[in-house]
């Protein structure tokens, strides 16, 4: 279910875009969408700037996704003046061991226009695996 008014396309583009870049692997494509001070909040843990994602944590997220099929389940997008927050739940079915596995992401991004166009200024991203009986 993806819930897109239409003055929030653009910002939705650039998550898109960071997000294929990331899963490809590419993560000078990737950083090209974050600000350079972009706040990035995961299982409990921060970097504070593009330079800190993509020197760290980018590489082996990159290396995950790419074994994960990813299923987009429901998005959501607003915005307000020059910023926009887009949020959005997925599935990842991924194989650990040898079994197939299903995990739970969310995630949320502040966008912020700018004179560059549309930049990634935070990031927050939780996931869980699914567990039998979870419905969305």
């Amino acid at each position: 279910m993806l819930n897109i008014p239409a003055q929030a396309q653009p910002a939705v583009a650039t998550v898109e875009r960071f997000s294929t870049a990331l899963v490809a692997g590419r993560l000078d494509a990737a950083g090209a969408e974050l600000d350079p001070n972009v706040l990035i909040l995961e299982s409990g843990g921060a970097e504070r700037s593009a330079a800190e994602y993509l020197g760290g944590h980018a590489k082996g997220d990159a290396a995950f996704l790419k074994t994960a099929h990813i299923q987009l389940i429901r998005r959501t997008a607003q915005v307000s003046g020059d910023l926009a927050w887009v949020a959005s739940e997925s599935e990842l079915h991924l194989s650990k061991d040898g079994k197939p596995v299903t995990v739970l992401s969310t995630e949320t991004m502040l966008v912020q226009r700018s004179d560059a166009g549309w930049k990634i200024v935070h990031i927050h991203w939780s996931s869980r695996t699914k567990a039998p009986g979870d419905h969305h």
